[in-house]
């Protein structure tokens, strides 16, 4: 049943269920009307005839005892004066059995009308019997002689039978006007059907679009209401609630703006004193070792963490420059593996315990070879420091594009992690033997593999250990071999 309500439309459904309710409505009445119709015209045939007859039985003077002929002659008579069909009318005395006609309708006499007929000898009886497909009305009424206020049967009953065919035929002339008539009917109704879904489904229509509208990130759209039904303050709440969301989404959007340039502002005042703070802490590195060895740790502890705070303002301002739209890609065509070894040899990460390169020469590709180099230094970096060694770095070639791929030999990253290790500042420190650095790496990596636009994705290896897999679309590069 669902599949079936999902194949057919709304629009579909409604002009149906007007349909079926216009031919039920019509059905019902021409049933209705059908049964009072035929009730009326079998009855008023059938008092008509029951009536005359019981009159004309009543004035006839009938000796006794019966004599066939004469009996049969005054039975045409009566028969010639049927109302309101001319009747057939049948007696029986006894044993004696006449007929005015021909035809053998004293078949079509019921025991059921005899017992009747003769348990009520005033008023006889009759009864509609179909015989052989013909409709017929029978009626009996027993012949009496009266001695004062006594009235007794002579023993004569005369039948009338009369067919109702005329009657029958009138009643199915109105079943195939019915029928006849239900048809353009229900054709003159399909077109107040489609009228009505269209009055329906217009605010659904304009609900859907609205809806489409907004979720394309229009969230100005609003629907014109029309009228005070339903489908009016389904709109009008629709309404209410764009114009809720608008502000709610204003509301976030100025403050996600506001967080930017706080965050940007604050990146951009920090870079002088930075500047300043680290050319202090080199010349106080270089004089460490005059130092007594308490000032010394002091003095090698405020350059560690002025270095990590300099990082931190540089990944702040990177990734401002990312959400204000501003960062540039500025490609070249460069050798990969070639370029990835000098992002390795320039952090003097060349030791063969810690490193181990998978890197084919000859693979060309048109990269910003900064930000592909920031690319290679985090994933380095971070399975160095999170994971432990030895740190695979492996490239390859597959159709259409670059693959790079860094793996640690570590415990891998936690399932529940997985979805948050590209997100700003998460830090699945349980998941890693150390937890350093400020969150900020891996999304500024997959902010700069997305402006290459390609993806990376994070997964853990059959072997244990992260794996980080980074994939770049080769617009213009070439294998050469």
């Amino acid at each position: 049943m669902t599949r079936w309500r999902a194949r057919i439309g709304l629009r579909t459904r409604l002009v149906l269920a007007f349909l079926l309710v216009a031919a039920v409505s019509a059905g019902t009445t021409a049933t209705l009307t059908y049964r009072k119709a035929r009730t009326a015209i079998l009855e008023q045939a059938q008092d008509t005839a029951v009536s005359s007859f019981r009159d004309r039985v009543s004035d006839m003077g009938i000796p006794l005892p019966v004599e066939p002929k004469s009996l049969q002659e005054q039975l045409r008579q009566l028969a010639r004066q049927g109302k309101p069909h001319p009747w057939v009318v049948f007696a029986e005395y006894g044993s004696v059995r006449v007929s005015s006609g021909t035809s053998p309708v004293s078949t079509v006499i019921t025991p059921q009308l005899r017992r009747a007929a003769l348990a009520s000898p005033r008023s006889g009886s009759f009864q509609r019997v179909e015989k052989h497909g013909d409709p017929w009305l029978t009626v009996a009424v027993p012949t009496v002689f009266r001695t004062g206020k006594t009235v007794r049967p002579t023993g004569l009953v005369l039948y009338a039978v009369m067919p109702l065919t005329d009657e029958e035929a009138n009643v199915r002339a109105m079943v195939t006007a019915a029928r006849d008539g239900a048809l353009p009917g229900l054709a003159v109704a399909f077109i107040p059907a489609l009228l009505a879904a269209r009055s329906v489904l217009r605010p659904v229509r304009d609900l859907r679009k609205a809806s489409q509208s907004m979720g394309r990130g229009r969230l100005d759209t609003r629907i014109q209401v029309k009228g005070s039904d339903e489908l009016a303050d389904l709109a009008r709440t629709f309404n209410e609630s764009a114009v809720a969301l608008e502000r709610s989404v204003g509301e976030l959007q100025d403050a996600e703006a506001r967080a930017r340039r706080f965050a940007s502002d604050v990146s951009h005042e920090l870079r002088t004193p930075l500047a300043g703070m680290l050319a202090v802490t080199e010349v106080l590195d270089e004089d460490a070792a005059r130092l007594a060895p308490d000032t010394a740790a002091a003095v090698r502890l405020i350059s560690a963490e002025t270095g990590k705070l300099a990082v931190l303002v540089e990944d702040l301002m990177e990734i401002s420059r990312f959400d204000a739209g501003a960062a540039e890609l500025n490609t070249d065509e460069v050798d990969v593996a070639q370029t990835i070894r000098k992002t390795l040899t320039s952090r003097h990460w060349t030791d063969p315990d810690e490193i181990v390169t998978d890197l084919p020469d000859g693979i060309r590709a048109r990269l910003d070879p900064r930000r592909f180099d920031v690319v290679v230094a985090n994933l380095v970096g971070n399975a160095l420091r999170h994971g432990a060694a030895p740190v695979v770095v492996r490239l390859r070639l597959e159709p259409g594009r670059l693959v790079a791929e860094v793996a640690d030999s570590g415990p891998g990253i936690r399932p529940e992690a997985l979805p948050h290790i590209f997100d700003r500042f998460y830090k699945a420190d349980s998941a890693r033997t150390r937890s350093e650095g400020s969150g900020l790496g891996l999304a500024i990596t997959q902010e700069n593999v997305r402006l290459h636009g390609g993806t990376i994705r994070a997964a853990n290896g059959p072997q244990g250990g992260a794996v980080f897999t980074v994939e770049i679309p080769l617009t213009g590069g070439e294998v050469s071999e």
